[in-house]
């Protein structure tokens, strides 16, 4: 087992942020799914180590992190939500600096920024400054920076945002591929991100850990419980103000509304063999 969460606790004053976490994580992607304020962020930090937690155990390989220290950070790759750069740094000497942060050697710093620029399609602009890059482009060198050291651990913090679809699919087939020998948790709120790479989804509710399991089984959970209606466009938007979660779509019949409720309202049919993670996410919200 790589981590194993136990009792994770984390207060601020009266208010919990996270309140008795825990479940286990070997190799491979993990889908970290929950609205605002579900308590994601404060996991994130806890596994990062980044802020101390009021109870409950994270351990790497069977030993606490806390005694690990530098040797567990040291395995812990990150990209946070929030940037954090040195604008006026070209993305190949961002990446070395960041290298030579974490007490890489210099042949290794050289090579494997390389092959990571290349990874996240940068390798042709790698000497313009950052402050000239687009926002999807900044979020590739972090993805970079991340995998420097090889990490066993891949903590990526909404790392889609600001790619365009081609780009997206290109890091989602290269997380699939290190995720072999890796841990790989992905915090998101665009559910496409995991539906087809994520091997369990952590799904978190108002700091409890409300549902740990495969896509499938979330799904199959669900089954009868999303709908759809179709109709006029005006039909279709007083639905819409009805169920104001409901999906609005359009079909070459015309105009239709999904929504997901239990038990479905008179009118929607049962949806077979098309429910997503997306439907699992707006079910528990």
């Amino acid at each position: 087992m790589v981590l194993e969460i136990q009792h994770l606790t984390k207060k601020y004053g009266d208010f919990t942020a996270l309140n008795r976490v825990s479940f286990e994580l070997e190799h491979g992607v993990y889908g970290l799914l929950g609205a605002n304020g579900a308590g994601k962020t404060t996991f994130l930090n806890l596994l990062t180590d980044n802020i101390s937690r009021t109870e409950g155990s994270i351990l790497y390989h069977g030993t606490e992190i806390r005694k690990l220290g530098k040797k567990y950070r040291e395995q812990v790759g990150y990209t946070p939500q929030v940037r954090g750069m040195y604008e006026e740094f070209t993305a190949l000497e961002f990446l070395h600096y960041i290298g030579r942060l974490k007490g890489m050697k210099t042949k290794d710093i050289r090579r494997q920024t390389n092959d990571f620029l290349k990874i996240v399609n940068l390798d042709s602009v790698a000497h313009k400054k950052i402050g000239s890059y687009s926002g999807g482009m900044k979020q590739r060198v972090l993805i970079a920076c991340a995998m420097l050291g090889n990490p066993e651990i891949l903590i990526l913090d909404e790392p889609t945002v600001g790619l365009d679809p081609q780009e997206r699919i290109h890091l989602h087939n290269y997380i699939t591929q290190v995720s072999r020998d890796r841990t790989v948790i992905l915090a998101t709120h665009v559910v496409d991100d995991i539906e087809g790479i994520a091997k369990k989804v952590i799904l978190f509710q108002k700091g409890k850990l409300l549902r740990f399991d495969t896509p499938g089984k979330l799904i199959e959970e669900i089954e009868g419980n999303v709908g759809e209606r179709f109709g006029t466009y005006e039909e279709m938007m007083e639905q819409k103000e009805l169920y104001p979660n409901g999906k609005l779509f359009q079909t070459s019949k015309g105009f239709g509304i999904r929504i997901v409720r239990d038990p479905l309202p008179e009118g929607y049919r049962p949806v077979e063999g098309k429910i997503t993670l997306e439907d699992v996410y707006l079910y528990h919200a």
